[in-house]
């Protein structure tokens, strides 16, 4: 699920709002990363924008229906808590051309959500002690896109231990 004005192809993501993975984290630990571009234009580093680096937020997030994205659209003020747009469980991080954003999830007795920039840990942005099902999620912005990889043969970055392996899809048994 995504805000609407997100624009998927494939796994890149363009435009601006929360965007979800269509899969949950279920296993104990998972590994996943974010390979950012920063495009031209408003938004981006091209013409009209000296503003340095750009902020997205990364991390994991509780599943939204469009009633979340209608109401959230709403607040046409700008001002709304983490808890209000959906971005409780992320972190603000800024990217450059280039950065890869590594988001590891343990969900063992202490459940933790861990972040990598170009494969350095940044333990002060680490979130503890979550619960219940969450998905991988990103908040992009105009300017900059995003592609989610999911595959541990296109990673960039090594994950910060090996039993964070590759988020998979739960299967049914029935």
């Amino acid at each position: 699920m995504s805000a609407p004005k997100v624009h998927i192809e494939g796994t890149k993501l363009l435009g601006k709002g929360l965007a979800l993975a269509a899969v949950t984290v279920d296993q104990d630990a998972a590994y996943w990363e974010w390979h950012i571009e920063i495009t031209e234009g408003p938004g981006g580093r091209g013409p009209g924008n000296d503003e340095g680096d750009e902020c997205l937020k990364f991390g994991v997030a509780t599943k939204k229906d469009s009633r979340f994205y209608k109401a959230l659209e709403s607040h046409t003020d700008g001002d709304t808590t983490p808890e209000e747009d959906g971005t409780a469980l992320m972190r603000s991080i800024p990217v450059e051309d280039g950065d890869t954003i590594g988001v590891a999830v343990q969900q063992s007795d202490l459940p933790m959500v861990q972040f990598l920039v170009n494969g350095e840990p940044r333990h002060d942005l680490a979130i503890n002690r979550f619960r219940g099902a969450v998905y991988p999620s990103i908040y992009v912005r105009e300017g900059i896109s995003a592609t989610a990889i999911f595959v541990e043969d296109n990673w960039q970055e090594m994950s910060p231990h090996a039993r964070f392996g590759p988020l998979i899809a739960a299967r049914g048994i029935i």
